[in-house]
């Protein structure tokens, strides 16, 4: 089979403009490297808090091997607690203490959790941002998964709210309802 030249040019660049898209969106930085799967977990946390119904916040799993667990409620401040800690250690400022327990802050209802969640995140982005090639190996000391280094608690971040969106997903589907991340595929593979 012959390919005009014109045709030839045309399936080349099809094949290189992919590649190029592709390289546009790889990452740039040290805060980019971790801004895009933080990024991509807090929308996954976020949408599953977002679909738990309120009157749901106060569920715990109690069959099987439950006892003790956290309310739907709690791992929603946990997390938002514990973003606010790891990222308070990188900037060298004193963490909330007990997150583990849900931290100082008093938000209890779905609206409080959604706004304290949502304030975490936008405080976790913004600190993220500021990692960079000098910094990012600084040493970093305090109760949440220190000692470690600037971009070692930024990564521990992500697979904590990693961690617990895992979790929070299984307490929706003991609800009957399905996690927003997964709605878009056919009922098969949900």
């Amino acid at each position: 089979m012959k390919f005009s030249k014109g045709l030839a040019t045309m399936a080349l660049a099809m094949a290189v403009l992919p590649t190029a898209a592709q390289q546009e969106q790889i990452p740039t930085s040290i805060a980019s490297s971790v801004a895009q799967p933080f990024e991509m977990v807090q929308r996954d946390f976020l949408a599953v808090a977002e679909a738990m119904p309120e009157t749901k916040y106060s569920f715990a799993p109690t069959d099987g091997n439950f006892k003790g667990v956290r309310t739907f409620a709690e791992q929603v401040k946990h997390v938002a607690c514990a973003n606010f800690a790891f990222f308070d250690e990188i900037e060298g400022r004193t963490p909330p203490d007990h997150c583990e327990k849900g931290g100082p802050s008093p938000a209890k209802t779905k609206a409080e959790l959604l706004k304290y969640l949502r304030e975490s995140f936008v405080y976790g982005n913004r600190v993220l941002a500021t990692v960079n090639a000098q910094n990012a190996l600084s040493r970093v000391d305090g109760p949440y998964a220190g000692p470690n280094t600037r971009l070692g608690i930024s990564v521990v971040a992500v697979w904590h709210i990693t961690d617990h969106y895992g979790q929070i997903v299984e307490y929706l589907r003991m609800n009957g309802i399905v996690p927003p991340t997964t709605q878009q595929y056919p009922l098969a593979v949900r």
